[in-house]
């Protein structure tokens, strides 16, 4: 495969089975060692994907779709970095898009194996795909209609685009192999950088195209080892529409699900030659996996258990069991998503979610919630339903803005089975935890824009949830200067976001290229986020030591730190370390060997 432009750095290196044509190992005459390629969730909470590769397998865990500004999502345009193919098979974690959201792209140009995922992934991972699909479809046509309107602004963003490309392009190209040993000091190159942003397809935040023409990619690569990522963390708090070429349409997208396969927790199964994969429950969102694979590199050879974390739910939140505890691995993808950070307890969440309800109440205004359709929607209307029960908060009309997030509770509730205890008992009490008692479902788009001019008091919980696109930055450009409106975030907000700069207590922020006062309330919850905080995620690493010592089988060689940002993994890592586990912190593209 040549690399956009001819591009060399890049290339597909061909199908990967034992003596086919085009294996390493046939080029060489030498036998290639066991290898892990981060493709993504690499210094960035976003477009989490893993390559393994064996003497005779090839093996895809996750397959996100980078997120957010421009210098992020460039990233879902570069070169594959092999033949889809070669691809024995795909193992999807959970359905959240930065972990599943190029799959119809990979379908598209040529991989013809199995995804193998739970029930409930698959079902919530064709919503999203769809959605992605369509969304991509709707903003390439508004795009071509505004290119014919400007076309001397389109030439200028196509070439700051083109520049982005090709620095993006070069980065990824840097991917030489490091081996995992050492005494646990961090062996990548570079700071780790990143967040975690909503979707490409939806309107993001974009660098202002004088700032990017000064500050390219390119230009910030050689600027003394800082990363690109530098120029989402600096990003100033300005909204505006980025419209691109679909990396796939909804077509795709649907061709793409013929090739999932379900599986079921705690069923092993082999996804590839001397690979065999376990799901085990991660507690994240409906149908999340923790992904245990027992490899066997070659006939006859040792066996290497390695651990993917996915995201990592917490202990004791409404609907879901808690992440299953881990006691053996060789290796260990852990996600550092909340590295540095403690969750409030439940109990505060609930009560600062409850004086929020009750102060909107009392001076006639708007609470705004904005939250992610899968996992995060749920648990919000399922606090909402237990607080009106327990009469703690007046019954106000919740207007549910996310036809997503209402197929998204569908598909919560065809599966009970996954549900904790305390769920499973209001179900058999006939009692339904996913339903608010005054809740609007707002599918039409023209519903949604008539909200404002509903009667207040009323709450709204909208998508996204880090305020970069989707239907709640509508109701940000009625609310931001309401003196009367809450926005409550409750969840992470990552570096660069609208969400971010207003957690961080910004003034003014530029939506549409006008400039707007902040008037508006803000607050902030962390109990409700769907990931495990620093402590949570030290007491799951905590479980590989117990009764072993450092070299006893079980006890973990290394742990990669993934899916984080750069406060969170440089907080994160002396913790790990301190458990007597060795630590990387990978870069973008860097290929690790596993002895």
């Amino acid at each position: 495969m040549i690399g956009i432009l001819g591009h060399p750095g890049l290339r597909a290196p061909g199908r990967v089975r034992t003596h086919a044509p085009g294996h390493p190992a046939a080029r060489s005459g030498t036998l290639r060692p066991m290898d892990l390629h981060f493709l993504g969730g690499a210094t960035t909470v976003t477009g989490s994907q893993y390559l393994l590769t064996t003497e005779r397998a090839r093996l895809l865990i996750d397959c996100g779709m980078f997120q957010g500004a421009p210098n992020e999502s460039i990233r879902n345009r570069i070169p594959l970095a092999y033949d889809p193919a070669g691809l024995d098979a795909m193992l999807l974690t959970h359905a959240h898009l930065d972990h599943c959201g190029l799959i119809p792209h990979v379908v598209k140009e040529g991989f013809r194996g199995p995804i193998h995922a739970t029930s409930a992934t698959i079902e919530l991972a064709g919503l999203v795909l769809l959605d992605s699909g369509k969304l991509q479809e709707e903003f390439a046509k508004r795009d071509a209609r505004w290119q014919l309107r400007h076309p001397d602004k389109a030439a200028a963003e196509d070439r700051r685009d083109q520049d982005a490309l090709e620095a993006a392009v070069e980065l990824a190209a840097h991917d030489d192999a490091l081996p995992a040993t050492g005494d646990g000091a961090p062996t990548g190159g570079g700071a780790p950088t990143g967040d975690h942003v909503p979707t490409t397809i939806e309107p993001v935040l974009r660098i202002p195209a004088a700032q990017a023409a000064g500050d390219p990619i390119h230009a910030m690569i050689a600027r003394a080892g800082r990363d690109p990522e530098e120029a989402l963390r600096a990003q100033p708090p300005h909204l505006e529409v980025d419209l691109e070429a679909p990396l796939y349409d909804e077509r795709d997208a649907r061709a793409s699900l013929a090739r999932f396969s379900a599986v079921r927790y705690g069923e092993e199964l082999e996804v590839a030659p001397g690979i065999h994969a376990t799901f085990v429950d991660a507690g994240h969102i409906l149908g999340s996996a923790i992904i245990r694979l027992r490899v066997i590199e070659r006939e006859g050879g040792p066996e290497r258990t390695i651990v993917f974390s996915g995201d990592l739910g917490r202990r004791d939140t409404p609907i879901l069991r808690d992440p299953t505890i881990m006691r053996d691995a060789d290796y260990v993808l852990c996600e550092s998503t909340y590295g540095g950070r403690e969750h409030e307890p439940e109990a505060e969440s609930i009560r600062i979610l409850a004086e929020t309800v009750r102060l909107v109440a009392e001076h006639d205004g708007v609470l705004l919630v904005p939250s992610f359709a899968i996992g995060r929607t749920q648990e919000v209307v399922y606090a909402l339903d237990r607080l009106i029960g327990a009469g703690k908060i007046p019954l106000l009309p919740l207007y549910l803005d996310s036809p997503m997030a209402s197929k998204a509770s569908d598909v919560y509730r065809h599966h009970p089975e996954m549900y904790d205890d305390e769920t499973a008992r209001l179900l058999a009490a006939n009692e339904s935890p996913l339903d608010y008692p005054n809740q609007i479902v707002t599918n039409d788009v023209k519903d949604s824009v008539a909200i404002a001019r509903a009667k207040r008091p009323y709450l709204i919980v909208a998508s996204n949830g880090m305020l970069t696109g989707g239907r709640v930055v509508g109701h940000l450009r009625n609310l931001i200067d309401d003196p009367a409106a809450v926005i409550l975030f409750v969840g992470y907000q990552g570096v660069g976001t609208m969400g971010a700069h207003l957690q961080a207590g910004t003034k003014t922020v530029r939506i549409d290229g006008q400039e707007r006062a902040v008037r508006c309330q803000i607050r902030s919850i962390s109990g409700f986020s769907a990931h495990a905080d620093e402590s949570e995620l030290l007491d799951w690493l905590r479980d590989f030591t117990a009764g072993k010592a450092a070299g006893d089988p079980g006890f973990p060689r290394r742990v990669f730190l993934v899916h984080g940002d750069p406060a969170g993994q440089e907080a994160l890592e002396p913790k790990v370390r301190a458990l007597g586990l060795p630590t990387h912190v990978p870069v973008w593209h860097e290929r690790v060997e596993l002895d």
